[in-house]
C-alpha cells in the first residue's frame, strides 16, 4: 500500500499599473495591459519513502485532476494507493474514473 498526499499550486503573473521611478517632482504612472497568465503544478508525495510525483497542467479543474490521478495510477501499477486530498470542488467530482489501484481519502473540513 502507498499513502500519498496531494495538492496543487498556481504559478504565474498578474501585470498591473504602477508608479515608476523618476526625478522629483514627477511621479509618472506606467500603464500596462492587465495580464493573467497561470499554470498549475499538481503534486503528490509519499512520506514513507519520499517519492514525489507531479504534472504541470494548464487548469485546475475536474478534467486536469482526472489526468493527474490516472497518471499516478499508471506510475504505481502494482501498488494500492490511498491518496489524501483536501475539500476542493474538483477533488470531490462524482464523475471521476478512479484507477483500480487508487482510492481517495478526504481531509475533514
Amino acid at each position: 500500500m502507498r499513502l500519498m498526499f496531494r495538492d496543487e499550486a498556481r504559478f504565474g503573473r498578474i501585470s498591473d499599473t504602477r508608479y515608476c521611478w523618476a526625478r522629483r517632482p514627477m511621479r509618472p504612472m506606467v500603464k500596462a495591459r492587465l495580464t493573467y497568465q497561470y499554470t498549475y503544478a499538481y503534486g503528490a508525495v509519499s512520506p514513507l519513502d519520499g517519492k514525489f510525483d507531479s504534472l504541470v497542467l494548464p487548469l485546475v479543474n475536474t478534467e486536469c485532476m482526472q489526468l493527474f490521478i490516472t497518471e499516478i495510477g499508471k506510475r504505481y501499477p502494482e501498488e494500492n494507493i490511498v491518496m489524501v486530498v483536501d475539500g476542493a470542488g474538483w477533488h470531490k467530482s462524482k464523475t471521476f474514473a478512479l484507477p483500480e489501484n487508487l482510492r481517495r481519502h478526504f481531509l475533514p473540513p
